[in-house]
Order: structure tokens, then sequence, then C-alpha cells
């Protein structure tokens, strides 16, 4: 009965050894993909898009009372 558990007990710290190597090279290999990405595809600086609109447009009562309704209904359903 010993041996049978001292066999179970190095079969677990050897799965778990594995699995400790295996986690440990994802950590560094998905680290050394991002900083692959990173170097080689630089993320640009996103651009300010601007939407004209005038400055003097008037917003329509109605339309500002629709989306008060439609925020309070969101709210209190959830």
């Amino acid at each position: 009965m010993t041996e049978l558990m001292s066999s179970g007990i190095e079969l677990m710290f050897a799965g778990m050894g594995i699995v400790f190597l295996f986690l440990t090279m994802l950590v560094i290999v998905i680290n050394t993909m991002s900083g692959l990405i990173q170097r080689y595809f630089p993320e640009e600086p996103v651009s300010s898009i601007s939407i004209p609109v005038a400055k003097n447009t008037a917003i329509d009562k109605s339309y500002i009372a629709a989306i008060t309704a439609a925020i309070h209904q969101y709210r209190s359903t959830h």
C-alpha cells in the first residue's frame, strides 16, 4: 500500500510539474509575441475625427425627451 501511495504522489508531482512548465512557457511565449507585435506593428495614434456640427443648431425637445425616457427605462430595468 505504501508503494502505491508513493507512486501516486510521484505521479501527482510529475503532472503538476508538467502543467507548471507548460503554463510558464505559455506566459513567456505570449509576452514575447506581444513584444514583437508592438515592435514591428506599432499602434498608430488615433486621429481625432471631428463631425461638423453647426454651433447654433437647436435640438428638438422631443428628441431630448425620447432619449431621457429611454435612459430612464434602461436604468430602471437594469
